[in-house]
């Protein structure tokens, strides 16, 4: 997993107001009901975010993220990817999630965004006129991917999300999916992460650049998977610019 239990996001380096938070339960178009985390802005309007979390689903860790999106003028979502399995009750923090990990379907997580996506353009959800997707990890690779699911959606953005095929039975690779990508990306990796190989981050940048994708995948030299945490103040450079990276890709594909 990507996050421990007691794991925060890094706060944003400029903060533009106050937001508020609140828990809920969506509805997917095939009748799913799944657990969400809705943030909004003081605002109606503009840019909102639907954060696809790491393995362990819907935590504290996405909800405090979708909060300071929110502080920062974005309407945010973090949604959990188990209801059709675990139900959309709050779980606990020793929640066993491989196997509901092992149960998820590229389609169904399609759709559950798509359901997020809708209540970010909903009055509830903030209104938003365009909406972006970010994810980590397992959510990385599935942010990276929503760009090819018809949202119409304004980016997506990944973090250390695998981008290559984990095996021959692996058909849902980023790399594989560029031809159908509908809009803008923006990558951050680890330079030590070994689970991510630089080559294969270079090669998905090179098929994005061939199928006309606008692209901007940045490796961080020296930090690892999962770099992206307050705890770790040895990368509070590399945090600060992941997120100056975020808003500014926000800000110009609204």
């Amino acid at each position: 997993m990507c996050y421990e239990t007691t794991s925060r996001p890094p706060l944003p380096p400029i903060v533009g107001g106050a937001a508020t938070g609140d828990s809920l339960t969506l509805k997917a178009s095939d009748g799913n009901e799944f657990a969400a985390f809705s943030a909004k802005t003081e605002g109606a309007g503009g840019p909102a975010i639907v954060v696809l979390p790491d393995v362990r689903g819907l935590h504290a860790f996405y909800e405090d993220l979708a909060l300071r999106f929110a502080e920062a003028g974005v309407h945010a979502t973090a949604f959990d990817y188990f209801g059709r399995t675990a139900g959309a009750s709050r779980r606990e923090d020793d929640f066993d999630f491989w196997p509901e990990v092992m149960k998820t379907q590229p389609d169904t997580v399609a759709l559950d965004v798509a359901a997020t996506v809708e209540h970010l353009r909903s009055k509830d959800g903030g209104g938003a006129t365009s909406i972006f997707t970010v994810g980590f990890c397992f959510g990385g690779r599935h942010s990276f991917n929503q760009a090819a699911r018809g949202h119409g959606l304004a980016g997506v953005i990944g973090f250390y999300g695998r981008v290559t095929p984990g095996n021959d039975e692996d058909t849902d690779a980023p790399i594989d999916q560029v031809k159908d990508y509908e809009c803008p990306v923006l990558g951050h990796f680890g330079g030590t992460d070994q689970m991510i190989p630089v080559d294969g981050i270079e090669a998905f940048g090179n098929a994005l650049d061939e199928a006309g994708v606008s692209n901007d995948l940045k490796v961080y030299e020296g930090a690892p998977h999962s770099f992206f945490d307050r705890a770790f103040t040895e990368f509070k450079a590399e945090c600060d610019d992941a997120w100056t990276r975020m808003l500014e890709f926000v800000r110009a594909n609204e």
